[in-house]
């Protein structure tokens, strides 16, 4: 009905009287005046200011003006030279506001969620040519005339928002311009023509209304005086059905009317208007086919002439059709290409404009749907709300509003805030929710909260509004913000008709001067409020429409800042509604309670902090006097208070504050807290992003959101595990659950910040990149840092991984672009180019771009204006394009600015460029194959494409749309919004079903769009791997061979599965059978020759290949029957594929060697005639980055570990060690025989020109007497048979083969290639011809039979059970015959039974991977990555192999269990199980004894790298520290560790011995330490404690020393400053920053004589840093005096080829030269120089090898140890000028200290410690005492 009383138009200034101005509003120059022209009395508006002079309607914009006409009329005229603002707010059907808005001041279109901006364009027909937009829109031009201009409401609202019209709410003119009415109607009509002219042509037409329309003189025509505009036009319109045609007039046309229906003409006029519409839109050519697209808000634009037809698109769009007549015209449909509406002057001949028909959309709409919003807060965390059943929860996330089912985590949103959510309120039954917004102007929303509709919003003329809070009863919103003025402003509004439709109004506003920081209504009286803030709480009274406040007297607590308050629950009878009590809390801790009707303070109270206790006895919080802890948040209920604080602690109190009686810690502070309406929980927000809630009864606390705290910088999406990982200015990286939108891990760094991510497609692994220009990669498995690449040199910008998964890319603001080898766990770097990158910080998201058969890479660069394309796999350069094309709206070259490949078939690459624009490029020609055209209103920030290449996603600003890819339809595109700041990424998930979008928060849409079934080309894989019967020669035989577990023969042929590799089944019977399972029948092998035949025809991918070495017989009787099926393999289709992703499987057990950039030396001067100067003495530490690399023989004593490339054999008894050399690689793994005589060792390839050694050795003569080489890469695995007669040796991922060997002659018997890897094998301990092996999914039986020197080989390869799901089998053992156990990666044990091979029996053993497995009778002991070591009794087993598949695994129990410091990697036990040695990955060996139930450390050492060895005085002790942050104390003789002292999360970098002249007693020995974090530490050795702490540098720490009397420390940082500090006190003393700028890496420090060097002080000491620099310094600390001895600077090559990692420049003191000062360092040569401080010049030099990385000199002899990248230890005696090398590192000698005495000297690469003994000159090292070889082979 609301309708009909305003059909068919309504003359709105009649409806509002506008005369009287009581229901509109007029400011500034506003008059009426007599129009010569219209002959009638019009407004005049005008000003220099438009804002300022304006007609406003209604009068107030609380109101509604409630006008339903579809179309909107505007009978104006502009004032000349002048310019106009029109305004409309128009009201959707979901309550939103828009504004629509069309002004000549408005230079381009510009749109948001809420306001529509439409630039005015007049063009004069008569006037010069122009060509640019740019020079249409401006001032009126004196010529303008009368216009009646036409707005499609409907149409607006519909296309370019997808909202739905509901009604005008109100009107705003502003100067300057002429307006004589306005009208509104759902009627479309047309001026000029009369009702009888309609009739007689029988025209579809609506004739304008006489009141409506302008006077015509008698003899003239409408159009001839009157300009028409209909926005948007008639053939732009897709919601009509049908076509709908307009008359336009020929200015003096003599043909009667009766001619009107005449043929539409292709005039050139049009032609020259829609040239002109071509250069403004766009440069791309016509097309007749072209679809027409709706690609942006059109402009509105006036033209001048004769006669005016209106056109809406560009040429894109246009379209050319024929109409009766035969003759062309031009139809162009609505555009995004800054589309224009023109009125244009036409030639003879009447007009008519025909729809072309196109009614088609985008489907289905809406094609997006918010699934889940990650993210909390924005403005504030502490606005969140339990709704009145308790069931839902209600929070922000920056501009949406959520509301959380608790019991089921979904979500359901409140859209349509423009900017972030300032703040929330519910009325008392929640029915009601109000929200506000932050911002200038400021906005608050009424919603249903049971429907979520908008019921009213409206202005709050507050600058922003802070606070709201609702009455109990809904009637009354109070609100608290800022005016223009930063003044205080409360504001009162009347809510109580909003339901029902009404209208806000302001029941009452008041300024204050008061700071208000939390303001509620009181729930017993709507005209009652209480704020609080800083320095006052008042209580305020609505009272004849003002709004009244009084101060609470708050004597002593005035100056107390508070934060929130809450009013006392419950009501009783006999007291009045307002007598109660108000609770209030401060930042000081206080608590006041306040007798709200009397207004006095009854009672004051103070939370104070515990005591300091330890952790397991911490006491509960009290009030007393002290300094309190700030509470940010109260909340009472009936019988408890709830109180959230600054610490972090939500805490519950009963209401006489007794005590606490329950407390939850949260990660930040405490925002908000509030008690749910049934007092059973608590909702609790912190500072850091969360929100949650504590349950009282299970007193559990749920955490039910998580967000970042920052901006979201880059995000990843992992597919097959739904798992999204985000990086954030707050300098964290999460990894979510897109499932349940749960955060799973984070990793929080401090000083630098994540910038972008990237998973790994195969691997449980993903990459970030820093600002530090750092890329580390992260297993999601262990949670924890796997690699670190420090190739970069700026932040890195982007980061790639090929489809595939081999390669890995990343570039960086330098614009370096770095290629990596991924088939590796370290990641190999392949090539690195410089200068190719573009360096513009303004890229898009996706910097570098791969496309899906992952052959080529994309990425903006050299520079911005060119988009270069490379091979993936060698970054060879294969096309570079040029897109910077002008653009004629501006003078600036175009850019490009994000990128994104389109599916391979298409060979397409889509272009973003700073134009607004989407390029289409052909990746082969560079041509451009299409183009998108204004594609947002500011320039597209991120772009993905589906994998079909039917949608294509575009974010700008914070608007996301929608688009179909191949512009099918009208409107090919849709817009979403949500994001209060700019999207910065979009993407589709793997699964094609949702998309994602980050920015302020993490939004999950749903993808409505019903996906394209996949082409007939594309092949689907499936796990199934038999032929199909037609390829079987012998069906019957192989029937029974691999048809599975029916027997019966698969009737299709099996396609593959591109998820899962097909495994190749080769058993040559069932499994059933329980007879002989390996049968020696020759023509079984035939048999199982024609199904490999036939496997390999379909899918060419067996799991297994075998051949045997050439032994010059090759065709002889001597080759294996599986050799010859591997040979039978070479078919038409080629020989077997060999595997191109050598991708790391799924398990820790897997060896890969640790990363290493050091290299092996090109030669080595070895001492000669036994006349070494040092001798290894001992080595520190086991190698926990091994597998199986500990072995220990119980019966003999033998023990050996590795350490690096070291074996070491030490007596368990004496502690004495051997040393055997001669790896030149890291060891992977040992091997022992069973009589304890022969060891085997293998190690990697070394330079990668060779193969891996494995070096077999003589245990009784510690000499190694062979060196076999067959595998490429590393050796996983190493066993002997039980009789010592065979020796098996396993390859890693990337070899994948096992060999097998005489194990006494070492001849390759047999090897065999996998086509998937292998982690463990075992022969069998009763029958020496039987092995198995474990890998992915499945066990391998191996059975061997001889025929004098042939062997026949015959395998059986079973999988794991169905329902243990898709695992790894990581670990092998034999047990009792016929029992074999394996482990899992899931951590099951599954039992076999080998004379069925079958698995019966499984169990839960771990919650992780089972690496370890051994068994000895009825025990059986397992090791996982979850740092447990657990003894099972196993003897049941046995008898429940009898029952099958029904064994059930209750009667396996475990026996004890311990827990260790890692992951298990290696172990042996006696035949008891008793008793054993198992070691970690932390690099620890340990004794195990369970029947006493005891473990103890036998080895250990640092796990990660060591960064300083110091002596003590009496060289009793040493001390080291590494980057575990650990300072741990050794014994010097026994070199047994002492004490450890550990920092977690921080790097010990630099270390320093007290000397003895500091110690008043001999027990005070004092060790200081410097960390990463800036700090210096100071323990006591004898009292095993810290004694002092201190922050003196706000870097990291890279060099320490004592001061000659140790009163004084003096450190220095990577900054290069140094300062000196007391270690009493802890004071810095003094601070230089000569150095400053770059790295301090080395401080020493001795005595001189007071007043040698001709200055005074008693200390000598000089400082080197990393840029070549030292400087020596005189001191007297006591005296305060520190003067410059001498200044050094050493030079560097102008022109070199500077090294990735420059050696550090350090320099020492000379022992025996009190004068002489030694350094090496980068520089002209390869030497050491000797630099005199008297002379001030260098007098010696002596020349290396190679770059020095450590230097020590001996205070005992002129000796000088050098270590060298090398990993080569060089040994100078300075006076005899003889030099020897000496070899044993793994890796870069990064450190070498000789004791105080110059008897031992300590080396260190990475984590291995050396000690080595200095001998005499004349003393030669004895090989038979020692067993230590002295010259180690080393194969190159």
């Amino acid at each position: 009905m609301a309708r009909v009383w305003q059909h068919p138009f309504l003359n709105v200034f009649k409806h509002l009287k506008i005369e009287e101005w009581k229901r509109s509003t007029k400011e500034g120059d506003v008059t009426t005046i007599m129009d010569k022209t219209l002959k009638a009395t019009v407004y005049r508006i005008r000003g220099a200011v438009p804002a300022g002079n304006f007609i406003q309607l209604p009068k107030t914009s609380t109101q509604s003006l409630g006008l339903t006409g579809r179309y909107f009329y505007l009978l104006f005229r502009p004032i000349p030279m002048k310019y106009f603002v029109v305004h409309l707010d128009v009201t959707t059907e979901d309550s939103q506001v828009i504004r629509i808005s069309f002004s000549n001041l408005f230079k381009e279109f510009k749109s948001t969620s809420t306001w529509l901006q439409f630039p005015f364009i007049y063009e004069e027909a008569t006037g010069p040519a122009k060509t640019s937009k740019t020079d249409l829109i401006g001032a009126a031009p004196n010529c303008v005339r009368w216009t009646c201009l036409q707005l499609d409401l409907q149409f607006i609202l519909m296309i370019y928002l997808n909202r739905r019209y509901s009604h005008i709410k109100s009107i705003k003119l502003c100067a300057n311009q002429l307006v004589k009415n306005i009208y509104t109607s759902d009627l479309s009509f047309d001026p000029g023509i009369t009702v009888s002219e309609v009739r007689q042509a029988k025209l579809a037409l609506n004739p304008m209304p006489r009141e409506m329309s302008f006077p015509v003189p008698k003899g003239e025509r409408w159009h001839d005086r009157y300009v028409f505009i209909r926005f948007p036009t008639d053939d732009s319109q897709v919601l009509h059905d049908s076509v709908q045609s307009r008359l336009s007039h020929t200015s003096g046309s003599q043909e009667p009317v009766q001619q009107l229906p005449q043929p539409v003409t292709d005039s050139r006029t049009i032609q020259d208007k829609v040239s002109l519409i071509q250069q403004i839109t766009s440069p791309m050519a016509w097309s007749h086919r072209a679809p027409s697209v709706q690609k942006s808000i059109p402009e509105v634009s006036l033209t001048s002439g004769h006669l005016e037809t209106l056109y809406l698109g560009n040429q894109n769009d246009c379209r050319k059709g024929l109409l009766a007549g035969g003759d062309a015209t031009v139809m162009c449909a609505a555009s995004d290409g800054g589309v224009d509406v023109y009125v244009h002057k036409l030639g003879k001949g009447p007009t008519i404009l025909e729809d072309p028909g196109l009614g088609e959309c985008l489907l289905p709409d809406p094609i997006l749907k918010l699934k889940g919003v990650i993210g909390f807060g924005g403005c504030s965390t502490k606005w969140a709300l339990w709704s009145k059943d308790g069931s839902y929860l209600v929070y922000p996330c920056h501009a949406v509003i959520v509301a959380l089912i608790i019991e089921t985590g979904e979500q359901r949103f409140f859209i349509g805030h423009t900017d972030k959510v300032s703040s929330l309120t519910f009325n008392g039954n929640s029915t009601l929710l109000a929200s506000s917004q932050m911002g200038p102007l400021s906005m608050v929303r009424l919603w249903n909260f049971e429907t979520g509709k908008c019921l009213s919003i409206f202005k709050t003329h507050i600058h922003f509004v802070c606070f709201l809070s609702f009455s109990y009863s809904g009637a009354v919103l109070c609100g608290v913000g800022k005016d223009k003025h930063g003044k205080t402003m409360v504001v009162v509004w009347s809510t109580a008709s909003v339901s029902h439709g009404g209208e806000v109004t302001v029941l009452a506003k008041a300024h204050t001067d008061v700071d208000i920081q939390a303001l509620k209504i009181a729930f017993f009286d709507d005209t009652r409020m209480v704020s609080c803030g800083r320095d006052n709480i008042r209580l305020w009274r609505i009272r004849s429409g003002t709004l009244r406040s009084c101060p609470v007297n708050l004597g002593e607590y005035h100056a107390l800042e508070f934060t929130d308050l809450a009013f006392e629950e419950g009501h009783v009878a006999n007291r009045e509604p307002e007598d109660r009590t108000l609770f209030v809390c401060s930042r000081s801790g206080h608590i006041l309670e306040i007798n709200y009707k009397n207004v006095t303070i009854q009672n004051a109270r103070r939370l104070l902090p515990s005591q300091t206790q330890p952790i397991h006895r911490k006491e509960k919080q009290t009030f007393n006097s002290g300094p309190g802890i700030a509470i940010n948040s109260i909340s009472i209920s009936s019988t408890f208070c709830a109180m959230g604080s600054e610490d972090g602690y939500l805490r519950l109190w009963p209401l006489d504050f007794s005590s606490v009686f329950l407390e939850a810690e949260h990660e930040g502070a405490v925002s908000s807290v509030c008690i749910s309406p049934n007092g059973l929980r608590v909702l609790s927000t912190t500072s850091t992003g969360n929100l949650g809630f504590l349950d009282i009864q299970s007193r559990g606390y749920n955490t039910l959101v998580r967000s970042h705290a920052d901006l979201i910088l880059a995000f990843a999406v992992e597919g097959h595990r739904k798992q999204l990982a985000t990086v954030s200015q707050d300098n964290t990286i999460r990894i979510w659950d897109l499932v349940t939108m749960q955060q799973l891990y984070d990793f929080t760094t401090t000083e630098e910040t994540p910038c972008a991510i990237t998973f790994h497609p195969t691997q449980q692994v993903f990459v970030c990149g820093f600002s530090s220009g750092v890329v580390r990669s992260f297993s999601l498995v262990v949670s924890d840092l796997l690699m670190e690449y420090k190739q970069h040199r700026g932040a890195i910008t982007g980061l790639a991984v090929s489809p595939d998964g081999n390669f890995m890319y990343s570039s960086c603001s330098q614009g370096t672009l770095a290629l990596y080898n991924c088939s590796t766990q370290k990641y190999n770097i392949l090539r690195m180019l410089s200068n190719v990158v573009c360096r513009d910080a303004e890229l898009g998201t996706n910097v570098l771009v791969v496309n899906g058969d992952s052959s080529l890479l994309a990425f903006v660069g050299p520079s911005r204006y060119t988009v270069t394309i490379m091979d993936a796999s060698s970054l060879d350069e294969l096309l570079r394009i040029d897109i910077s094309i002008l653009d004629l709206d501006s003078t600036n070259l175009d850019s490009a600015l994000d990128i994104c490949f389109a599916p391979v078939s298409s060979g397409h690459l889509l272009v973003s460029t700073s134009s607004n624009k989407v390029l289409v490029l052909d990746v082969k020609t560079g041509c451009m194959a299409r183009q998108l055209s204004n594609v947002h209103q500011v320039a597209c920030s991120a772009l993905a494409l589906s994998k079909d290449g039917q949608f294509l996603l575009t974010a700008g600003d914070r608007a996301i749309k929608v688009w179909d890819f191949q512009m099918k339809f009208n409107t090919s595109f849709q817009v979403f919004i949500g994001h209060s700041e700019p999207v910065q990424g979009v993407a589709f998930t793997p699964d094609q079903q949702h998309i994602i979008s980050v920015g302020d928060a993490i939004f999950i849409w749903d993808f409505l769009a019903t996906p394209e079934k996949a082409s007939k080309g594309s092949v689907h894989w499936s796990l199934e791997s038999s032929p199909s019967p037609a390829t079987r020669p012998n069906t019957e035989r192989t029937g029974d061979a691999a048809s599975g577990t029916n027997g019966v023969p698969r009737q299709s042929i099996p396609v593959p599965c591109l998820a899962s590799p097909p495994h190749l089944d080769i058993s040559s019977v069932p499994p059933w059978k329980n007879h002989d399972i390996f049968s020696e029948s020759d023509d079984e092998g035939t048999c199982l020759k024609s199904h490999i035949m036939g496997m390999t025809q379909k899918v060419p991918d067996p799991s297994v290949s075998v051949k045997k070495k050439a032994d010059g017989n090759a065709s002889g009787p001597g080759k294996t029957k599986l050799g010859q099926w591997c040979s039978d393999l070479v078919t038409g289709n080629g020989r077997i594929a060999e595997p191109q992703n050598n991708v790391r499987p799924d398990s820790y057990k897997h060896f890969i060697a640790r990363f290493k950039a050091s290299t092996l030396p090109k030669k080595i001067s070895f001492p000669k005639n036994n006349s070494e100067r040092l001798r290894l003495k001992a080595v520190v530490g086991y190698n926990g980055n091994g597998r199986g690399n500990m072995v220990w023989r119980p019966d003999t004593g033998f023990f050996a570990y590795t350490c690096g490339c070291v074996i070491v054999v030490e007596d368990l008894h004496s502690g004495s060690q051997q040393h055997w050399l001669g790896h030149p690689e890291e060891i992977s793994t040992l091997a022992v025989r069973h009589d304890a005589q022969v060891l085997a060792s293998a190690s990697g390839w070394g330079d990668k020109s060779s193969r891996c050694q494995i070096r077999i050795w003589d245990v009784a003569e510690g000499t190694c007497h062979k060196v076999l080489f067959h595998h490429e890469t590393e050796v996983q695995a190493m066993a002997y048979s039980h009789n010592d007669r065979l020796f098996i040796t396993l390859g890693d991922y990337s070899d994948r083969t096992i060999a097998l060997w005489n194990a006494f002659t070492y001849e390759l018997m047999s090897s065999t290639r996998f086509m998937e890897p292998v982690h463990e094998v075992a022969f069998n301990p009763f029958s020496a011809n039987e092995l198995a092996c474990v890998g992915q999914g499945a066990i391998t039986f191996w059975l061997m039979k001889r025929w004098g020197a042939d062997i026949n080989l015959q395998v059986h390869r079973v999988p794991v059970p169905a329902e243990i799901g898709p695992v790894e089998l990581t670990s092998v053992c034999y047990s009792i015959n016929p029992l074999v156990y394996s482990g899992t990666n899931s951590g099951q044990i599954c039992v076999w039974d080998i004379g069925t091979n079958r698995c019966f029996m499984t169990w839960e053993a771990d919650e992780g991977e089972i690496g370890v497995l051994l068994c000895s009778g009825n025990r059986l002991v397992s090791g996982s990555n979850t740092k447990r070591i657990r003894l099972w009794a196993v003897g049941a087993v046995q008898e429940l192999r009898m029952k099958g598949s029904g064994a059930r695994s209750s009667s396996v129990f475990m026996e004890q269990e311990m827990t260790l410091d890692g992951a298990v990697v290696s172990a042996s036990f006696d035949d008891s199980m008793d008793m054993g040695i198992v070691g970690t990955t932390a690099g620890t060996l340990w004794y195990i004894n369970w029947a006493e139930r005891t473990n103890i450390r036998l080895i250990s050492g640092h796990k990660n790298k060591v960064n300083e060895v110091t002596f003590s005085p009496t060289e009793s002790h040493c001390a080291t520290c590494g980057d575990d942050g650990s300072v741990r104390v050794w014994s010097l003789t026994s070199m047994e560790l002492v004490v450890q002292f550990q920092v977690l999360n921080q790097s010990c970098l630099c270390l320093a011995w007290s000397p003895g002249a500091s110690s008043r007693r001999a027990d005070h020995q004092q060790v200081v330490a410097g960390y990463s974090d800036g700090t210096i530490r100071v323990f006591s050795i004898s009292r095993t404690e810290m004694e002092l702490k201190m922050h003196p540098h706000p870097v990291a720490l890279t060099a320490i020393s004592f001061s000659v009397d140790g009163q004084t420390i003096i450190s220095g940082d990577k900054d290069g400053i140094v300062a000196v500090s007391s270690p009493r006190t802890g004071i810095t003393i003094r601070v230089l920053d000569d150095h400053r700028g770059s790295s301090i890496t080395v401080i020493q420090s001795k005595s001189k004589e007071y007043y040698d060097f001709g200055l005074e002080g008693g200390e000598l000491w000089l400082a080197a840093s990393a840029d070549r620099r030292v400087s020596v310094w005189a001191s007297d600390w006591l005296r305060d005096k520190c003067e410059l001895v001498d200044w050094l600077s050493f030079p560097a090559p102008t022109n070199p080829k500077i090294p990735t990692n420059l050696p550090p420049s350090l320099a020492n003191f000379c022992p025996w030269n009190s004068s002489m000062l030694v350094y090496v360092g980068f520089g002209l040569k390869e030497e050491v120089l000797f630099y005199s401080l008297h002379q001030k010049q260098v007098v010696e030099k002596i020349p290396l090898s190679y770059f020095a990385t450590s230097l020590s000199l001996s205070p005992g002899s002129s000796l000088i140890a050098i270590g060298h990248c090398e990993r080569l230890l060089r040994f100078i005696d300075f006076m005899s000028k003889t030099e020897q090398d000496f070899v044993g590192h793994n890796d870069a000698v990064q450190l070498c200290r000789f004791t105080p005495s110059g008897k031992l000297l300590f080396t260190a690469a990475y984590n291995e410690i050396l000690v080595w003994e200095v001998l005499s000159p004349g003393a030669t090292a004895s090989r038979e005492a020692e067993s230590t070889p002295l010259r180690p082979q080393i194969d190159f």
